[in-house]
């Protein structure tokens, strides 16, 4: 069985999308109503803008997931999933590439999205961190002891799981870490506390815009952030959409329940290949590679 799975945030690069702009006419007619709907030209921030201009959240979670559902709808018959699953922002491009979301419609939620959490990240100074080489347990038990906001975030493979909060509540988080023997804890280069309470004002933004928006039944299983388990029933996906803004990422259990379900084999489509080497954390043995229009 074949799983795809979509990049979030992090995965972006200057250049990124170009190929398919210059190989493509459905590419380059989807990159264009994107400008269209955004108001600004993305485009010109994706093939040629600076890293910094990159980096903006406005800018980069809908590149990344126009670079991913652009690239899906070129593969056309190739394109063939049995099971889906995107990283943090990546559920969004996940959903309209398995056919439950509109090209349009995906673009505004992101959009809308990205805009909202950049203003929860203004309200208040937060922060992630990367905890290397401690179980999840020590990792979660630490944060429950601490009484500053900072919660498990992203569990991204065995041994790698982030952290999430104010800054003071991670900045204790990863003493306490050092101390009970983590390989390496590294703060990140993030604008705020993502998939944190911190995230409240966001999450209720978003909520208003999931609400309004049309979802469909996806041509196959979609796995959820927020739980790591398969829907195709739309309410349920809104929901979860909904919950995932606060909620953690648990990617390693997504991998872990897809492989149970009959995976053979995972396609990442999109910019990079982080998705590739968190799966190889997981299971070794799985085939893994990246989608191109080439393939």
């Amino acid at each position: 069985m074949k799983a795809y799975v979509f990049p979030g945030q992090g995965a972006q690069f200057t250049g990124m999308g170009k190929d398919l702009y210059d190989q493509s006419e459905q590419a380059r007619a989807l990159f264009e109503q994107a400008n269209e709907i955004l108001g600004f030209r993305i485009t010109d921030i994706m093939f040629s803008g600076t890293e910094e201009e990159l980096k903006q959240t406005s800018v980069t979670q809908p590149a990344i997931f126009l670079h991913s559902v652009i690239l899906a709808k070129v593969l056309g018959d190739d394109f063939q999933p049995n099971m889906v699953a995107g990283h943090s922002l990546g559920e969004f491009s996940a959903l309209v590439a398995a056919g439950a979301l509109s090209f349009e419609d995906g673009l505004r939620l992101v959009a809308a999205r990205a805009n909202a959490m950049q203003k929860a990240c203004e309200i208040q100074p937060s922060t992630m961190a990367a905890v290397l080489g401690l179980d999840d347990f020590t990792v979660e038990d630490i944060c429950h002891q601490i009484s500053d906001v900072v919660v498990p975030a992203n569990y991204n493979c065995p041994g790698q799981l982030v952290i999430s909060g104010t800054v003071s509540g991670v900045e204790l988080a990863m003493e306490k870490l050092t101390a009970a023997g983590a390989k390496r804890v590294l703060k990140l280069n993030v604008g705020g506390a993502f998939h944190s309470p911190l995230m409240e004002s966001a999450r209720v933004e978003l909520e208003e815009a999931i609400v309004k928006t049309t979802i469909n039944s996806p041509v196959c299983p979609i796995y959820q952030n927020i739980d790591a388990k398969p829907y195709t029933d739309p309410e349920h996906i809104k929901h979860n959409l909904i919950a995932q803004l606060t909620g953690a990422v648990r990617w390693t259990q997504t991998v872990k329940h897809m492989l149970e379900d009959g995976a053979t084999s995972f396609t990442e489509v999109g910019p990079g290949n982080v998705l590739q080497g968190l799966v190889k954390k997981v299971d070794r043995a799985i085939p893994t590679n990246s989608a191109t229009i080439n393939a």
